[in-house]
């Protein structure tokens, strides 16, 4: 699954740069998550970076992009094969 930012968001800022899919965007008034190249981390990372350091638990699995496990690592081929 491709992860998601609530309204919850603060804007603290320590998200996107922790993103190696470059998946995470200042949207209209809070980040976003490209769901194209979001990989929740496979690839890269055992757990989602993001989620990890975020301090208002902001980032659920985006309910409308519901991928498996295999779905993601090819995903994640596609992303650094194409960059």
């Amino acid at each position: 699954m491709a992860l998601m930012i609530t309204d919850d968001c603060i804007n603290c800022d320590v998200c996107e740069p922790v993103c190696p899919n470059t998946a995470i965007y200042m949207g209209p008034a809070i980040y976003a998550i490209d769901p194209a190249r979001c990989t929740e981390c496979v690839g890269h990372f055992d757990t989602p970076q993001c989620v990890k350091v975020c301090p208002v638990n902001c980032i659920p699995h985006h309910p409308g992009h519901l991928e498996t496990a295999a779905q993601l690592q090819a995903k994640y081929e596609k992303l650094i094969a194409h960059g």
